[in-house]
C-alpha cells in the first residue's frame, strides 16, 4: 500500500507532540498478499509470504495497542480486505475508542464490501497512481487496476449517498495518490477530472513517494522517485492552491513530502512530526517506521516496552549518524538501504538480495495480464 504520514493533511503536528508522547498513529499492515505489484511497494506484498495472523491473534494484537492510547489505527497492507477477522479488530478497537482508518486498492471490492466498511471504519482510504488506465496500471503492475479502482470508488459513492439519505452512520472516503515521477504530470487531471466523479468523496491526498521496500532500489531513485525540484514543488502553496481551485469545493486537498517519516535527528530533536509506530502481518513491531528491522512481538511482550525501544533505536549511534545525512529524496534512499543492511533479518537481507538489479525492470516500462 501507500505510504502517507499518519494525517489527512500531512502537516507537522506541533511542538508539544513527540515520540516520548506514544505513538499517535499505529500503522498495521495486516497481510503481506496482495492482487498488485506496485513498482514502488515498501513492503514488497505479493511478492512474499502474508505472514498475517489468525483471527483470534489478530485479536490479541488489537487488544495490546490499546494501552498505547492512539488516535487512529490504520489498517493496510497488502490488502487488508482479503484479511478474514479485519472487521472484528476495527469492531474491538472502536469500542475501546480509537479511530479507524483502512487503506485499499479497491480491487475486492464489493456492494455488500462497502457497507460493512462504513458500519466499522471511520475513513476509507483509496489508493489510485494514474488518472488514466495507462498509467495506473504500468505503476499498480496489473492490467485492469484502474477500471477496478474506478469501480470501487463508485460503490463507495453510491454507498455514501444512501447511507446519507438513510440516516445512518456516514461512510467517509478518500483517494491516496503515491507521487512518482511517472504521474507527476497527472496531478491536475485528478483533480479536474476524477475527484468530480464521486460527489462524496472527502479526501485528495497527493503523498511523495517513500524510499523504502521497492522504492529503495537504484534502478527506482533513478528513474521513478521525485527529485528535489518536483518534491519542491509537489508541496508548494502555488501547487496546492492550484489542486484546490480544481477539486470539488467539498474535497480536501493535500499535498506532502512524506519527509516526516525519515526520522532524522534534527526533526526528532524538535518533535514536530506526528509518533508513528509500524505493526507487521505477524505482530512485531519495526524499530522504526520505514527502515527494516524490529524490536519484538506484541503477541509475546508489552507494546509500552516495544514503544521504548523504538525511541532506544532513535538514539543508536549507527541511526543518529545514518540520518543526519538525510537532506535529500536521494541521500535518504541511501540511508534506507544503509538501515536496512544493519538491521534487518537474515530473511530480510534474503529478499532485499533477491530484488531486481537490472537498469529496465519489467515494471518500469510494461503491465503484466
Amino acid at each position: 500500500m501507500s505510504r502517507s504520514s499518519g494525517s489527512e493533511s500531512g502537516t507537522e503536528s506541533g511542538p508539544e507532540s513527540g515520540p516520548e508522547s506514544g505513538p499517535e498513529v499505529i500503522v498495521w499492515d495486516t497481510t503481506y498478499a496482495c492482487p498488485l505489484r506496485c513498482s514502488h511497494c515498501y513492503s514488497e506484498s505479493g511478492r512474499r509470504p502474508s505472514r498475517q495472523l489468525s483471527p483470534p491473534d489478530m485479536l490479541r494484537v488489537a487488544d495490546a495497542l490499546v494501552p498505547l492510547g492512539p488516535r487512529v489505527v490504520a489498517l493496510s497492507g497488502g490488502e487488508p480486505l482479503i484479511v478474514q477477522g479485519v472487521f472484528e479488530v476495527a469492531a474491538r478497537l472502536r469500542d475501546a475508542g480509537v479511530r479507524m482508518s483502512v487503506n485499499t486498492s479497491g480491487w475486492v471490492m464489493n456492494r455488500a464490501l462497502a457497507g460493512r466498511l462504513a458500519d466499522h471504519f471511520d475513513e476509507v482510504v483509496v489508493s489510485l497512481d494514474g488518472a488514466t488506465p495507462e498509467v495506473h496500471d504500468r505503476i499498480r503492475g496489473r492490467a485492469g487496476s484502474f477500471d477496478r479502482v474506478m469501480a470501487a470508488l463508485a460503490l463507495l459513492d453510491e454507498v455514501a449517498e444512501e447511507r446519507l439519505a438513510t440516516g445512518r452512520k456516514r461512510l467517509v472516503f478518500g483517494i491516496d495518490c503515491v507521487v512518482i515521477r511517472s504521474n507527476f504530470g497527472q496531478l491536475e487531471d485528478f483533480a479536474a477530472d476524477i475527484a468530480h466523479r464521486f460527489p462524496r468523496l472527502r479526501t485528495l491526498a497527493f503523498n511523495s513517494a517513500v524510499p523504502e521496500g521497492l522504492a529503495s532500489r537504484r534502478e527506482f531513485c533513478r528513474r521513478e522517485l521525485l527529485d528535489d525540484a518536483q518534491v519542491a514543488r509537489l508541496t508548494s502553496a502555488e501547487q496546492l492552491a492550484r489542486l484546490r481551485e480544481l477539486a470539488p469545493a467539498s474535497v480536501s486537498v493535500f499535498t506532502t513530502d512524506n519527509f516526516n517519516l525519515a526520522m532524522t535527528p534534527e526533526r526528532v530533536a524538535r518533535r514536530v512530526d506526528t509518533p508513528v509506530m509500524q505493526v507487521e502481518p505477524d505482530g512485531r513491531v519495526r524499530g522504526i517506521p520505514v527502515y527494516e528491522g524490529t524490536v519484538g512481538s506484541l503477541l509475546e511482550e508489552p507494546a509500552a516496552l516495544l514503544w521504548e525501544r523504538t525511541l532506544d533505536r532513535l538514539k543508536d549511534p549507527f541511526v543518529v549518524e545514518t540520518l543526519s545525512s538525510v537532506h535529500s529524496m536521494q541521500t535518504w534512499a541511501e540511508a534506507v538501504r544503509r538501515m536496512d543492511l544493519r538491521f534487518g533479518s537474515p530473511e530480510d537481507l534474503a529478499r532485499i538480495r533477491r530484488r531486481s538489479v537490472r537498469t529496465n525492470p519489467p515494471e518500469f516500462t510494461a503491465v503484466a495480464q
